[in-house]
């Protein structure tokens, strides 16, 4: 009898449980281990920010689902990973012996390395739903006395898309109330040029992206790296492509929203460099194992992959929800032919997908694999993607609740993007 213990309960541990649960034999055990009783659906976190989700509409409780699928679940976090002992610590005082162990965290914030970064500094945050409640009470506020605002995403993030996301976003949400043209908005990013998304660029990424903020009157600067964060002012160093600093800004702001770096899990960073980089992300070979550690598998935003390309002012690569669900029925699939006594030989796609809202239109883009070079990349705009993303919350969200196994994540996105067919 296998137990798989699952760390984290995001769109990548959640994915693992059901799916483990279902591949594994009936005397196998799964435990999932998070550090919340509830689930909240991330890509749904900048709507919350101005209002337009509630809590209740995204999060819900964990338990019910994986009590109806025979999964265990633990919510009060791992504390420490013990990769030589098959144990993980956890925030209640026990441990927990496993004979797998499925990384799933998602990300430490690193608002830290900015002076005046993240909410308890001068800028908001929508990376969790407690940060995004926070922000909409901010927005009510800015909103009664509007000013100039920044949104972006800083030296070292990865996560480019909810930036872009939230600056249209707010922009329509302004001007419903009637309040856009007292707002100057500037949109601040360490990427190389517009539409770059970690990714080196998507189709015509560029082009769509900047004629998107032209058409809102949104202002941009682009190879930047922010210094530090006052109450009412950013500190901006703009680079030209040889690194050096053409120009410092100081940008006024009464509200500001920026996507920090991200670096792993303390818990996760502290086994030190046989797990992780430098960063806490966990290493993982083609098969999602961890070279010395072949028992613990690594999904989702936590692991450590190479940035697409080198940039002037360092930009990561992101890890969307296609691409994730692919880690997982690959480490799923590797998990179960060593039980059963066979080499692994599941490799991921690694593909990206993405659905991105802007408010009252959206923008679609499809990279495969996300590594050039690409068999297939392509990018497109209109309401049906803003539609599409409304459509595949509500789906997703019944899925859990469900309890559903397998694929469907990508299974859907291909559907709601009229694509029959993948090739890796």
């Amino acid at each position: 009898m296998a137990h798989v213990v699952v760390m984290g309960a995001g769109i990548g541990g959640i994915s693992a449980a059901f799916e483990s649960k279902a591949a594994l034999g009936s005397g196998d055990r799964v435990t999932v281990v998070n550090n919340s009783p509830d689930f909240g659906f991330v890509p749904s976190f900048p709507w919350a920010a101005v209002g337009w989700r509630t809590r209740q509409q995204i999060t819900f409780p964990l338990e019910g689902p994986f009590t109806k699928k025979g999964i265990e679940f633990n919510s009060s976090g791992v504390t420490e990973v013990k990769p030589d002992d098959n144990q993980v610590a956890l925030g209640d005082g026990s441990t927990l012996d496993y004979d797998y162990l499925i990384i799933a965290t998602g990300p430490k914030l690193a608002f830290d390395e900015i002076d005046g970064l993240g909410p308890e500094g001068h800028t908001k945050s929508i990376c969790t739903i407690d940060h995004a409640e926070r922000t909409f009470g901010h927005w009510e506020h800015f909103c009664a006395d509007p000013g100039p605002m920044i949104v972006g995403a800083v030296q070292g993030a990865s996560c480019f898309g909810p930036g872009y996301e939230f600056a249209f976003i707010a922009d329509t949400d302004l001007r419903k109330r009637k309040k856009r043209s007292k707002v100057p908005m500037t949109f601040v990013t360490s990427e190389p040029y517009i539409g770059h998304l970690g990714l080196g660029g998507v189709g015509d990424s560029k082009g769509i992206l900047e004629h998107e903020l032209r058409q809102r009157h949104i202002k941009w600067i682009c190879n930047a790296k922010v210094t530090k964060v006052a109450h009412d002012v950013m500190f901006i160093d703009e680079h030209d492509d040889e690194g050096k600093v053409i120009k410092q800004h100081e940008l006024p702001h009464q509200f500001s929203m920026m996507v920090p770096a991200f670096k792993g899990i303390d818990p996760v960073a502290a086994v030190g460099d046989d797990l992780c980089n430098p960063r806490g992300f966990v290493k993982v070979d083609e098969y999602q194992r961890n070279p010395k550690w072949n028992n613990i598998y690594g999904v989702g935003v936590g692991i450590a992959i190479p940035p697409v390309e080198v940039t002037v002012v360092p930009t990561g690569a992101p890890k969307t929800g296609y691409m994730i669900d692919s880690m997982v029925t690959a480490s799923v699939a590797n998990i179960k032919a060593t039980i059963n006594g066979e080499e692994p030989s599941t490799i991921p796609t690694w593909n990206a997908i993405c659905l991105a809202d802007m408010g009252d239109t959206g923008a679609a883009f499809v990279a495969m694999p996300q590594i050039p070079p690409r068999n297939t990349v392509w990018m497109k705009k209109g309401r049906w993607v803003h539609l599409a993303k409304v459509a595949f919350e509500k789906y997703y969200l019944r899925k859990v609740k469900m309890g559903a196994t397998g694929p469907w994540f990508e299974e859907y996105t291909l559907k709601l993007l009229g694509i029959k067919k993948i090739d890796s």
